[in-house]
C-alpha cells in the first residue's frame, strides 16, 4: 500500500493517509458485544434495518449484516475456541494477531470494523459537526467541506475493498483508507468514524457507482455525534 513520504507508517505501510500525524493512540473495547472472545455477538443494529432509507436499502442490510457481518461473527468464534485468544477482548485479539495470524486477524477485525460502520451512521444524518469536533476539523482541515472532501477522496480511491476513516493520531485528526479488513489502531490511530467501500456494502443499491454511494452517506447518514463521542474518549 502506499502511503505519504514522512507520514511515519508502520512495517507494512497499509494505511494511506490524507492529514498527518504522529505517534500511537489505541481505541478500548467499547462497542457492545465485543469486549470478550469466550463467545463474541453480532451486535444488534443501532436503528432498524428500514431506517437508512431510501440511501441504503433494507435488502442491503439485510445480507450485509445479516450474511456479511454474521459470518465474521461466526468464524470468529470458532477460530477463538480453546486457545488463549479466548479470554482477550476484540482489540487485544486485532492487535495481538496482526501479522501473526491473517486468518484470526481478518476476521476479528472485520467484526470490530462493521460494528463500528454501523455506529459511523444513522437515519437523518449528514449536516454539519459540531463542538470541540467541529473545532478540531477547523484546526486541522480548515474547513468541514475540507475534510468531507479528503474523506470522500480516501474513500473512492482506495482501490478493491476496504475502508475510509477519520482517525485520531496523536492529537491531530487524520483521513485514511485501509484495503480489505485492516484498521488503522494496528498503525497506531484511534478511528472516530469509517465508511465500508467493499462492494457488497452498497452494490445491491448501485451497483459500481461508489461516488453516488459516497455522496449519500456524506451527506444524509454520516454520524457526526458518534465520531465526537470517539473524539472525547
Amino acid at each position: 500500500m502506499d502511503a505519504k513520504p514522512g507520514s511515519g507508517m508502520g512495517r507494512r505501510n497499509f494505511i494511506k493517509t490524507a492529514a498527518l500525524g504522529a505517534a500511537a493512540v489505541g481505541l478500548g473495547a467499547s462497542l457492545p458485544g465485543l469486549a470478550r472472545a469466550e463467545n463474541f455477538s453480532k451486535p444488534p443494529l443501532p436503528w432498524p434495518e428500514n431506517a437508512l432509507e431510501p440511501y441504503i436499502s433494507a435488502r442491503t442490510i439485510k445480507y450485509h449484516y445479516g450474511k456479511h457481518h454474521a459470518g465474521y461473527v461466526k468464524k470468529l468464534n470458532a477460530a477463538v475456541k480453546g486457545t488463549p485468544w479466548a479470554k482477550m477482548d476484540l482489540v487485544a485479539v486485532i492487535k495481538g494477531s496482526y501479522g501473526k495470524d491473517d486468518d484470526l486477524f481478518n476476521n476479528a477485525a472485520q467484526v470490530w470494523n462493521h460494528t463500528f460502520y454501523w455506529n459511523s451512521m444513522k437515519p437523518g444524518g449528514g449536516g454539519q459537526p459540531s463542538g470541540e469536533l467541529a473545532k478540531a476539523i477547523k484546526d486541522q482541515f480548515g474547513t468541514v467541506a475540507a475534510c468531507r472532501d479528503q474523506l470522500f477522496d480516501a474513500s473512492a480511491k482506495r482501490f478493491g475493498s476496504g475502508w475510509g476513516w477519520l482517525c485520531l493520531r496523536d492529537g491531530n485528526l487524520v483521513v485514511a483508507s485501509s484495503s480489505n479488513a485492516l484498521n488503522p489502531m494496528v498503525d497506531g490511530m484511534k478511528p472516530l468514524l469509517t465508511i465500508d467501500v467493499w462492494e457488497h456494502a452498497y452494490y445491491l443499491d448501485y451497483q459500481n457507482r461508489r461516488g453516488d454511494y459516497l455522496k449519500a452517506v456524506m451527506d444524509h447518514l454520516i454520524n457526526w455525534e458518534f465520531a465526537a463521542r470517539n473524539l472525547a474518549i
